[in-house]
């Protein structure tokens, strides 16, 4: 466990600023949301005063001190869990997921997730807010995520990921034929009715959600788009296209009830029927490295069960 002793002056030029924006100019290596908690939890102390808010602010001169623990996973157990690892340096690490592993364990799923294996693979990640995970894909989700291997990479990152520099594209096989690319502008937020699923929601409430996406096949009653985040919220994608009447195949959650076209092989029924998760991959990834600026992009194939899919959708075509 890693004791965290830092303290500065609050210089003029910061006079009048809010508490939570002067720590995050003082302080660069942590993140903002990380300084907010150990603000709210009393470790941030302005002129020996503990009980102050985030949004007070301070006059210029006053001595800021921050004393703490960083905390270690020390909940969540190293597990020698194998990692497809595609890149990775002394910063960060790239991880190819594949359908069926939870990134971050939760109830349920304690144990075999992402996290469990990072903490075995990387040690030190212990010291890093969710082992260096700083955004997620679904369980039935496969592609391309980034890790961070210490913190100063860890606040980059997420940095990166608000102000919305990171590239993350995806390939999704949808019903319906699609008849043209565009923009989805549209805020997600809990159902109101079921509270495990996300819906569009009104415009003044939930959190902004934009999706791009443009065909890249058509395959009859199918469409394979290729869908570009500029936001980054909890089933984008696959609440987004059944918003507008194009739900992804196989989706057990958003899909609704399966409906085979009329007239297609008794093979390509059977493979429908069988394609039981979502058929959305996460193949492209592009950032700038943490450490050089230098921007990096990452690529990888389809999945086999998704690649087996379109192939049977394609021979569908040709008979």
């Amino acid at each position: 466990m890693k004791i965290i002793n830092i303290e500065a002056t609050v210089p003029e030029s910061l006079a009048g600023k809010r508490l939570d924006k002067i720590l995050a100019v003082l302080f660069p290596d942590y993140s903002r949301s990380r300084l907010q908690e150990w603000v709210k939890s009393g470790c941030v102390i302005v002129d020996d005063e503990i009980n102050i808010s985030i949004k007070s602010k301070l006059v210029g001169g006053e001595q800021i001190k921050i004393t703490t623990e960083l905390q270690e996973q020390e909940n969540f157990e190293a597990e020698d869990i194998c990692l497809d690892i595609i890149y990775e340096d002394e910063d960060i690490a790239v991880i190819n997921k594949p359908v069926g592993m939870v990134v971050h364990p939760a109830a349920g799923n304690w144990s075999g997730t992402m996290l469990n294996g990072l903490l075995y693979r990387y040690p030190d990640s212990a010291t890093v807010p969710r082992a260096g995970i700083v955004h997620r894909l679904d369980k039935d989700t496969s592609g391309l995520l980034v890790v961070a291997k210490n913190i100063e990479t860890h606040k980059n990152l997420i940095e990166q990921l608000q102000e919305r520099t990171v590239s993350r594209e995806y390939l999704a096989l949808v019903n319906g034929y699609v008849t043209a690319g565009g923009t989805i502008d549209k805020n997600i937020g809990r159902h109101r009715h079921d509270r495990k699923k996300m819906s569009v929601v009104f415009d003044d409430e939930g959190k902004e959600a934009i999706t791009h996406y443009r065909i890249e096949e058509r395959l009859g009653d199918y469409t394979l788009i290729r869908a570009k985040l500029e936001t980054g919220r909890t089933h984008q994608i696959r609440v987004h296209m059944t918003h507008i009447n194009h739900p992804l195949v196989g989706d057990q959650v958003y899909g609704g009830r399966l409906k085979l076209p009329a007239g297609i092989s008794e093979d390509t029924k059977k493979a429908l029927r069988e394609f039981k998760r979502q058929a959305l991959h996460a193949w492209k990834l592009g950032l700038d490295h943490p450490r050089t600026g230098e921007y990096m992009e990452w690529q990888t194939e389809l999945p086999e069960d998704m690649e087996k899919l379109l192939g049977i959708l394609k021979m569908e075509l040709t008979q």
